[in-house]
Parts: structure tokens; sequence; C-alpha cells
């Protein structure tokens, strides 16, 4: 059948790790599917969804990488935020209505510091009524959007690091370095009304997520040129494998004995001591999976990766 009927290629097996600098005004999913179309992908996830309004890191996963995105939503985040002092909308960020305002203090560089250093550390947040989270199945977001406002519990999580990059009026910029689970939104608002006044986020820039560079994130309109130039295959070329989800892990290599024992789900002695998850390679460097090492010196298949396709 000729491509002028409409009818779509079959899905291909395809596998590896896409850092897309997700573009404003799309939610994740939404720019996930996109992709996935254009690499013509059987399977693909994504993790650490960004809300529509934001922008930067979003790991997109595919084949056989879809299985560290568990590890990945545990990785460590870095934003770059720029709150609207003064005002507070519905959904914290800009694409909400404004529902209350307030003066914005007079206060200096060194009076910002002490406020937000405040915030540094384990910390308590209560997510943002627009999340994703779940009261008795209903998404937070769905009754929001219903005038329901429902109690939420503080969640803890830590906050490695806040820098001030800027400071003038009623503009704040920020560069936080968190945990999984942290609203920028509801932090956004926790520190200006430590400041006596109200925010919101009025633009959000995800820099990195875990070991990931920045550097290594594709725009859209990139992901479209290298299609539209080379094909989905000029797109998986530039999928980075999946072992580079888990960088900062040890590592352990095998023999081919032992390799094939493990692959199949086996268990394999191996001299390394020590406890906890590792990337496992065979003696050709081949990714095998993720595996966990126990005290008796035993190496135990967690993930096994099939051979990759890239």
């Amino acid at each position: 059948m000729s491509p002028s009927t409409g009818r779509r290629r079959k899905a291909e097996l395809v596998d590896g790790l896409l850092l897309l600098n997700k573009p404003a005004g799309i939610t994740s999913n939404r720019a996930l599917q996109k992709i996935k179309r254009l690499l013509n992908a059987r399977k693909a996830g994504h993790t650490g969804s960004l809300d529509p309004a934001a922008t930067g890191m979003l790991p997109l996963c595919f084949g056989e990488a879809t299985k560290v995105c568990a590890y990945l939503l545990d990785a460590d985040k870095t934003y770059r935020v720029t709150a609207r002092l003064g005002e507070a909308t519905d959904t914290g960020d800009a694409d909400g209505q404004v529902i209350e305002t307030a003066p914005v203090p007079a206060l200096d560089s060194e009076a910002w510091q002490a406020i937000i250093a405040g915030f540094v550390g384990d910390i308590e947040q209560v997510p943002p009524m627009y999340s994703a989270l779940k009261k008795d199945g209903k998404r937070l977001y769905e009754l929001a959007r219903q005038g329901i406002t429902v109690e939420r519990p503080p969640r803890k999580l830590r906050i490695h690091d806040i820098r001030m990059l800027e400071s003038r009026g009623n503009r704040l910029v920020l560069r936080v370095h968190c945990s999984k689970g942290t609203y920028i939104r509801t932090l956004v608002e926790d520190i200006a009304k430590a400041a006596g006044t109200l925010a919101h986020a009025a633009s959000l820039h995800r820099e990195n997520v875990g070991d990931f560079r920045a550097a290594d994130m594709l725009d859209f309109s990139t992901v479209v040129a290298i299609v539209a130039a080379d094909g989905p295959e000029g797109l998986r070329d530039r999928l980075l494998p999946p072992d580079t989800a888990l960088a900062s892990w040890s590592e352990v290599a095998i023999d081919s004995s032992a390799a094939g024992k493990f692959s199949g789900g086996q268990s394999v002695p191996v001299a390394e001591a020590g406890t906890g998850l590792v990337r496992v390679y065979d003696d050709q460097r081949v990714f095998l999976g993720v595996g966990e090492l126990s005290m008796a010196g035993e190496l135990a298949p967690r993930r096994v990766f099939r051979s990759p396709t890239l």
C-alpha cells in the first residue's frame, strides 16, 4: 500500500535515551508521543514530568532504556526559576489567574540570602492543589479545576542548594538543586511568604536531571530538523545508551560464562565486596543490566537488558 493511503509504518524496536529540551505550552506526555512517532519507536516512557508551562530537560526513554526510568525518578534535579513577586496565581505559575496581590518589600541581596538560607536542607512541603497527585483516585488538579480544595499532608524532601542569581524589583531569579518530589512553584510561594509577600513562578527551566549534561539536550526544533534531513535513523544515531542514566553508579564486569547466567536471571559469584545496585557489563563491555551485590559475594540480576539495537 502506498504512503498516500495513510497507513502508518509498523513501530520498530528502538533503544536509547533522548534528553529533550521540552518547550513551554506542551505536556510531558504529549512531548513524548511526538518524539515517539518521529522515531517510529515501539515502546517509550519519560521520567520526571514537567508542568506544561515549564521548559528544560525531560529524559525520554525508548525500548530497553525504559528499564532505567524508575531509577531516574529518584534522581536529584536542578532548576532555574524566575519568580514574580507580589502576585499569587491559582496554579502557582504563569498559566494561572492572579488571585491575590501584595506589596513587595524592599529587601537587599543580603536580606534575600538570609531568607533563602532557611529553605536549604531537609524541609517539609505541602504539595499544590494543581499537581498530579491523587486523592481518592482523582488527580488533585482535577479537583482544583472544580474549585475543590483538600487536605494534603506535607512531604519531606531535601533542598541541596539555592543560588540567588538576580533580585530586582518584583523579579527574583533562583537556581535550585533539590531532591525528587520538590515543587518549585510551592518553594517560590513559601520563600515569598517568609519575605512577607506573595509570588508565583513566572518561568521555570529544568537544567539537569541526575548526572545528565545540559549540553546533551536537544530542542524540539532540532529533533524535527534531524528527522526531516536523515529520517528516524538520523535521530536514533543521536540517542544515548541506557547505561548513561546510571553513570554515577559503581560497575562490575563479569566473564562470558557468568554473563550468560546473569542474563538468564541467575545470581553469579563475583570478587567485588559490598552491597547495593551496580551497572553490570560483560568482558566485551556490553551493558547487561542492573545487578545487586550482596556481602556474600553474589551478584543478583535486578534489571536484565537484551543486546542493544543501536
